[in-house]
């Protein structure tokens, strides 16, 4: 079954959510399959239909207070009865005291108890965050991700088209390298796509004729980013007489990742054309069109209303 364990979460989230373990070792192998989170107000109190059993379950100072409410022989009865579900983990958030027994229980049942010092609201906030993450629809380009203007322009080419050379002339300019050669994506919140590098080759790139080098101590610390939204395809391809460009533009192309459409631009590649200032040109052009400015259909306008008037 596909997911994370909880000991991965511990791990993986201990700056951010500053998880620690209260009790259940045994259990940190138990699998987190589903980015929903679950608080068990309801089960504690004795309603088990549709109880969301498969979720990580969150325990705020509303079920903690409750709990201490009722009658010590009722709720030990209902959580018994809730530990006994394949659940992940209990998470208690602002760092609140538990009563003995529920600590008790949970280490009799095997199931993780872990705290953090978050408010509920921000702790649920930040897991949902990271679990939307983790279990995102994922995919690798071979191609460069670059962040142009704020845009991320992502290249695409068959090897040798120069890529690479674009993006190290665009890093010169002042831009920043998120991924050369392998482009790790995400698909977040079901429309955004999120490139991020390689872990294994970081922000290393590969020119031909020099070799691997590295940008980010060549160029320093601003000349990179760890990920990037990417906006734009940009396809390289080698200059054709036979091509028959779109001289106007009006003919929007689009590329498809992971079932997400995003604008695509294709660039004639031939010697003496500055492919680093055009890519600079499409990212600006997509930054108009977003705010409500479109070139080539006022253009247009402009020659149908001229040709009408004459």
């Amino acid at each position: 079954m596909a997911g994370i364990t909880v000991e991965e979460l511990v791990g993986d989230e201990e700056d951010r959510l500053k998880l620690r373990l209260i009790s259940g070792e045994e259990g940190l192998g138990r699998k987190i399959t589903i980015s929903d989170i679950n608080r068990p107000g309801l089960a504690l109190a004795g309603y088990f239909d549709y109880f969301a059993w498969e979720r990580i379950q969150v325990v705020g100072r509303t079920e903690m207070e409750y709990l201490k409410g009722l009658p010590e022989n009722i709720w030990t009865k209902n959580l018994e009865r809730l530990c006994s579900y394949d659940i992940p983990c209990f998470i208690i958030a602002r760092d609140l005291d538990e009563p003995s027994l529920f600590r008790q229980i949970t280490i009799k049942s095997r199931v993780p108890l872990l705290k953090s010092p978050l408010a509920t609201t921000k702790l649920i906030s930040d897991l949902s965050v990271y679990l939307d993450e983790k279990f995102a629809p994922r995919t690798s380009m071979h191609g460069v991700l670059v962040d142009v203007f704020g845009i991320g322009m992502l290249l695409l080419g068959k090897s040798g088209i120069g890529k690479s050379e674009c993006a190290l002339e665009l890093v010169e300019r002042g831009h920043r390298l998120v991924a050369d050669d392998v482009v790790e994506i995400k698909l977040i919140a079901g429309k955004v796509l999120m490139g991020n590098k390689s872990p294994l080759i970081g922000h290393h790139m590969e020119i031909r004729g020099l070799g691997i080098i590295n940008v980010r101590d060549l160029f320093g610390i601003r000349s990179i980013r760890e990920r990037k939204h990417i906006e734009v395809a940009v396809l390289l391809e080698e200059w054709d007489s036979s091509m028959e460009p779109d001289r106007l533009g009006l003919d929007e192309e689009t590329h498809e990742i992971l079932g997400v459409s995003i604008p695509k631009v294709t660039i004639p590649v031939r010697p003496g054309r500055s492919i680093a200032v055009i890519v600079e040109a499409a990212a600006i052009n997509h930054r108009s069109k977003l705010l409500g400015l479109n070139a080539p259909v006022e253009f247009s306008k402009r020659l149908l209303e001229r040709i009408q008037g004459e």
